[in-house]
């Protein structure tokens, strides 16, 4: 390789690596704020009713503006948006670090998820469309993946860590220094692009109906008579990117839940500290980077459909090994079933990311990878929403003097375990129904 090529190759490699720091830092707020909810709840005055909102704020506002947000970048340049996106994220967390009161961190996280949800499809569609599609693609989605799902999972070992030394507000502030950082490198690292064969209308109505999954029906009732619409309806009978999303949704509607109540289940019930609970989170973030590169190789040999339908079979395997666990003891069982989760959700989320973003031509992918990640949000918001309210149902109705307080607990937690396991389940079917005859849209 010439010096030429090379520098536009170490260009390009900078390029996925502030990508990825960007896309880690969103997706790891997510988690972090779990183990502290704790803490924050005690310095804040938080009812614990009202707690739920601080992670809940986040998610929503992440997964309602995503597929907007994809779209503004393919109109008006991804580099722009993506910095606009840096810039509010690192403003919010640093209101989260002051706030002084419930509502004041309630907003300024809501505000984060909407510079996260900002960012995320911009910086995803820059990867798309400086790594040319086939082999060197494929390398920069699996490094993706492998940044973002470790997020996710390295959040909760760094939010113990930081809450016991630092102090819950430090989650917070560490963002802004790597915000202003990012936004600096930007503009030497990334080039500018945009769809430019589009209208540049945008369908400002269609946003606010897909805020929620509740609102799904208004939403295609306004797509279908808007001039400009924020998701043409042609890409609902895309198979691939349907199924892509679903086997998403499947994914982060299992795992997530399942983080939760793990984390809550070590420090309520056999309780350790945040930190320990954080550091079981590790083994995770380790088979999470290493599903992802495992997963890039069975795709590339054996297809996506076959390599999200294993990560899903393992995910669901996962879920019914952590259900091992009892009142008295468990922490076997939620190690062996955090490496068999890391393992299966980095193996399928390789797959259906690339899957999904390259069902489109090149100057939707923004709007596509804002497509993906709602439905992963979506999944991650409606599984910790269900599968804990089913939780805290199943052990009220144990709660009648049958079994003690504890007993109780955990067996609200083994029930949604159990049902963890049947959502990935579901996932397997979809990838399997939905993309079986569909052709593999990678280049050999």
């Amino acid at each position: 390789m010439d010096e030429r090529g090379g520098t536009r190759v170490g260009r390009k490699d900078a390029a996925l690596a502030l990508l990825c720091v960007a896309q880690f830092v969103d997706v790891l707020d997510v988690n972090a704020v779990i183990v502290a909810l704790h803490s924050i709840g005690e310095d804040l005055g938080f009812s614990q009713a009202g707690l739920q909102w601080v992670v809940s704020a986040y998610v929503l506002f992440f997964a309602g503006f995503l597929l907007l947000s994809g779209r503004v970048a393919d109109l008006w340049g991804r580099r722009r948006v993506f910095v606009a996106g840096l810039a509010l994220f690192a403003v919010a967390s640093l209101c989260c670090g002051l706030s002084v009161s419930p509502g004041m961190l309630v907003v300024s996280r809501a505000l984060q998820g909407l510079g996260a949800a900002i960012t995320a499809p911009a910086a995803l569609s820059i990867v798309t469309t400086i790594f040319a599609e086939g082999p060197e693609r494929d390398r920069a989605v699996a490094v993706w993946t492998a940044v973002a799902a470790g997020g996710g999972a390295a959040g909760l070992l760094l939010g113990g860590l930081i809450t016991d030394s630092l102090g819950w507000e430090w989650i917070f502030f560490l963002n802004v220094p790597l915000g202003v950082a990012g936004i600096a490198l930007s503009y030497v690292l990334l080039p500018e692009s945009r769809d430019s064969s589009t209208s540049p209308g945008l369908d400002l109505l269609g946003a606010v109906t897909a805020f929620a999954a509740a609102f799904f029906g208004a939403f295609v009732f306004v797509e279908r008579r808007v001039a400009h619409p924020l998701v043409p309806l042609r890409l609902f009978r895309l198979r691939e990117l349907v199924g892509a999303a679903l086997v998403a949704f499947a994914l982060t509607a299992a795992t997530a839940p399942v983080s939760v109540l793990v984390t809550l289940y070590l420090q309520n019930t056999l309780g350790y500290s945040a930190s320990f609970a954080g550091l079981t989170g590790l083994p995770f973030s380790l088979c999470v980077i290493a599903g992802s590169v495992l997963g890039g190789r069975i795709a590339g040999r054996m297809g996506g459909r076959v390599t999200m339908s294993l990560g899903l079979a393992v995910v669901a395997a996962s879920a019914l090994v952590t259900a091992g666990i009892t009142a008295e003891s468990g922490v076997g069982y939620v190690l062996a079933g955090a490496t068999l989760s890391g393992l299966g959700l980095g193996c399928a989320s390789v797959a259906s990311t690339a899957r999904g973003t390259s069902a489109v031509e090149e100057e939707k992918r923004g709007l596509a990878s804002g497509f993906m990640n709602t439905s992963a949000q979506v999944g991650t918001a409606m599984g910790l929403a269900s599968l804990l309210t089913l939780a805290a149902a199943r052990t009220v109705a144990l709660s009648d003097g049958t079994y003690p307080g504890a007993e109780a607990l955990v067996a609200g937690y083994r029930f949604a375990l159990l049902l963890a396991a049947g959502v990935a389940s579901l996932g397997v079917v979809a990838a399997l129904c939905l993309l079986r005859g569909v052709r593999e849209s990678r280049k050999r």
